[in-house]
């Protein structure tokens, strides 16, 4: 008979009790767990030097963080055109069959948002038209530490490729094991993607490189800068995302990832422990909120806990995360308190496991991602949703959208008037331009009707 291992306590798990308090949306904010192990306040000073070493010493600066960071001997980071095809070749056939299905239910979801343009005839002669036009180049990120994120790859790829960018590079880690490249998963799925520019580099000298650009030096090839940079990561891609932001376009600041479940006595203990797990082995740091009513479910989950952290692979990994002061349980009085909540909290995935789960998603004002029911957890969003997993963390969901064909999007307004239809409008422009001290806007009018 063997011996049965004795589940482990999961007090860690902490539990911040908001019943029957009246909080401010400010005090509520405040009350939400989120990390201390890093900021971007702590880590600023230390990506700002990577970037200004990047942008000062190009190729040499990312050869020196190559073996500083990843152990590699790297000349240049670009990945032949060959390692991409093997890979591709040696890839399993059900990863690959996976990682096909994802891409086609992500192609389909976003060649349905694209936009299309809008004319307007505001009155006969004056035509209005908004163009949706998609940026020319864009730099993918794709984490590749603690987890090998090849769904990543087809997060990015695939809305770029349906908003109709035309120049697609792709950066990830490179791996000692992988001969100084990127994991072959990952350099097959972008030569599945037909993404043929793939770079082995890491961090936020993947950010600087993309944003700035790498000028050649006879002997190695340019890195031509982007528009826009995708791509979660850890706090340093964030950060370095953020450093960069108006040198070129980003998505979001997609930081460590997290969940919250929203649950009522409906739920089941044992799907919910299962889905917060599922986001903590992402890495220590990652957050896992059960967010209830229930004080019944909240036990029950963490029993759960107790047994299911034991059976996972990662536990260590996850223990770190569930015990740390981003994760734990929040007590409310109600659902309708729980919403409250859910929005000060701002997920970048949100469950809700409770009764009358669409009419409760469907209140939801700030989440990346809203989950609904028993049969939508977080995963099958990584994965074959057809949804995108590059979502906003840090509660940055409350003025942040997650990836989508939006973000390699620009709305470009064309004004076409005629003689008429100017003419017909031309005395308020005059008369505002008088208004505001600017007789030169009104003279630019005046002049076209001697």
């Amino acid at each position: 008979m063997t011996a049965q291992t004795a589940p482990v306590s999961f007090d860690a798990f902490r539990t911040i009790d908001l019943r029957g308090t009246h909080l401010s949306a400010a005090e509520l904010r405040a009350a939400m767990p989120r990390s201390t192990t890093a900021s971007f306040d702590s880590v600023a000073s230390r990506v700002e030097d990577i970037i200004t070493s990047v942008r000062t010493h190009g190729f040499d600066a990312l050869s020196e963080l190559a073996q500083r960071f990843d152990g590699v001997d790297q000349l240049h980071p670009r990945v032949p055109a060959e390692a991409l095809t093997e890979a591709l070749r040696s890839l399993a056939p059900d990863v690959r069959a996976a990682l096909e299905e994802s891409i086609d239910r992500a192609r389909t979801f976003a060649q349905a948002q694209k936009p299309q343009d809008v004319v307007v005839d505001i009155r006969p002669g004056a035509a209005l038209t908004q163009r949706w036009v998609p940026v020319d180049r864009v730099g993918l990120y794709v984490p590749g530490g603690l987890a090998v994120l090849a769904s990543s790859v087809v997060m990015n790829v695939v809305p770029a490729q349906a908003a109709g960018v035309q120049s697609i590079a792709l950066a990830s880690p490179p791996h000692k094991d992988f001969g100084g490249m990127p994991h072959p998963v990952i350099l097959a799925a972008a030569e599945l993607l037909g993404i043929h520019e793939v770079y082995g580099i890491g961090g936020a000298q993947a950010i600087a490189a993309f944003a700035y650009g790498v000028p050649g030096d006879g002997s190695r090839a340019a890195i031509e800068p982007v528009d826009v940079v995708t791509g979660p990561g850890n706090i340093y891609v964030a950060t370095a995302k953020r450093l960069v932001k108006g040198v070129v376009g980003i998505d979001a600041e997609a930081g460590t990832t997290e969940i919250a479940v929203l649950a009522d006595d409906t739920a089941q203990p044992r799907l919910v422990a299962a889905d917060l797990i599922s986001q903590a082995e992402h890495d220590p740091n990652a957050a896992s909120v059960l967010i209830t009513p229930s004080v019944g479910l909240a036990d029950a989950v963490r029993t759960e806990l107790s047994v299911q952290v034991q059976a996972t692979r990662h536990r260590e990994r996850v223990e770190t995360a569930l015990a740390g002061p981003q994760s734990g349980t929040i007590l409310v009085d109600d659902v309708e308190h729980g919403i409250a909540v859910c929005d000060a909290y701002a997920a970048e995935h949100l469950e809700i496991q409770t009764a009358q789960a669409p009419a409760v998603a469907a209140r939801i004002r700030n989440a990346g991602a809203v989950f609904v029911g028993d049969y939508s957890p977080v995963s099958l969003g990584d994965y074959c949703a057809g949804s995108n997993h590059v979502l906003p963390t840090a509660g940055t969901a409350a003025f942040a959208s997650g990836l989508s064909v939006f973000t390699f999007l620009r709305a470009m307004q064309v004004i076409d008037y005629s003689a008429d239809a100017l003419r017909e409008v031309s005395e308020h422009v005059i008369q505002l331009a008088q208004a505001e001290d600017l007789p030169g806007h009104g003279d630019a009018v005046r002049v076209r009707f001697p």
